[in-house]
């Protein structure tokens, strides 16, 4: 049966409305946390981040909303989701997403923020685990792994930037230990399917940039429990880093390939990485970083500005939540 055959099908298209949304928030919600720092650092105009602000929140709460329905309505679709071998780790882009909201409007109201934040780390620790319990108690193949894997477990890390003294120190490092212990296993296992293994599906090679977050997340996590500038520090910088310089030399993979809703898996690695730089340049003021700061957001704002046209152009052509 051809694509087109297929969006001909009469059907209910919530049917098919896929939990991969929430990355939509991810990315959105990424950039506008770029330019409240951006504002905030370099003293510029917030006019920028307080209309992404309200974008972001709408089109969470549309979203959101739209998924709720499904579950309501689709019951059985939501569960083969949760049962897929794939889509399970998007799961975790939904208690991601709510965390992200909550450092969105932290500046404007700390008592929402509150309340959202620890709805989102009580949802995503039980997407952490049942994630876990998913792949011990399943035979996974190894076509199964890629780098959105990293969201259910590499999510832990997002807690202890959102806290805002929520929680207790014990508990950020209790999620912090996590997302940095499975983030090294994981990446283990996904290098070995990248070399030695069949390469990804076209859909999945957004999926890369990813290799870009756990870095630069772990970096911001880290020097918001110890708020030092230590060794640890500046491997995991390094790292992020260099993932990204890796991803500029792989360019080529991603030119050309079909608009799928897993373009949004550039967004939320490249506004970490730009977080990643904005804090390193607060921390040690050197000129590189501002300078790397000022070019990481246009690069981020590209992308994001691209990846939401394509994805509105193909929303008006009824190319979205179709059946695979």
């Amino acid at each position: 049966m051809s694509e087109e055959q297929i969006k001909n099908i009469p059907y209910n298209r919530l049917q098919f409305f896929p939990i991969m949304m929430f990355a939509i928030v991810m990315g959105l919600a990424g950039l506008t946390l770029v330019y409240e720092k951006i504002s905030e650092v370099f003293y510029l105009p917030s006019i920028i981040s307080t209309i992404m602000v309200v974008v972001t929140i709408g089109i969470y709460l549309t979203i959101f909303y739209t998924y709720f329905k499904k579950i309501l309505t689709h019951k059985e679709e939501v569960l083969k989701e949760f049962a897929h071998p794939i889509r399970i780790n998007f799961f975790a882009a939904f208690s991601i997403s709510t965390l992200l909201i909550s450092m969105v409007i932290q500046p404007y109201i700390d008592e929402l923020a509150n309340i959202i934040f620890i709805f989102g780390a009580i949802f995503h620790i039980f997407f952490t685990f049942y994630t876990i319990k998913y792949w011990i108690d399943n035979n996974l193949e190894m076509n199964h792994s890629n780098p959105a894997w990293f969201i259910p477990i590499v999510g832990n890390l997002i807690v202890p930037i959102a806290s805002h003294g929520y929680f207790n120190d014990s508990v950020l490092y209790f999620y912090f230990a996590i997302g940095i212990f499975f983030w090294i296993v994981l990446f283990s296992i996904i290098l070995n399917r990248i070399i030695f293994h069949h390469q990804f599906a076209p859909k999945f090679l957004p999926t890369l940039f990813i290799l870009i977050a756990p870095p630069a997340v772990g970096f911001l996590s880290y020097v918001k429990l110890t708020k030092e500038l230590d060794f640890f520090a500046h491997m995991l910088y390094s790292l992020a880093l260099f993932f990204t310089i890796l991803i500029f030399f792989m360019y080529k993979k991603f030119i050309n390939i079909k608009f799928f809703i897993s373009w949004w898996a550039f967004t939320f690695p490249s506004a970490a990485m730009t977080l990643a730089t904005i804090k390193m340049y607060v921390l040690t003021q050197y000129w590189f970083y501002a300078l790397l700061s000022y070019v990481f957001m246009i690069a981020c704002t590209i992308i994001v500005y691209y990846v939401a046209k394509q994805t509105i152009i193909h929303i008006s052509k009824k190319e979205i939540c179709i059946m695979e």
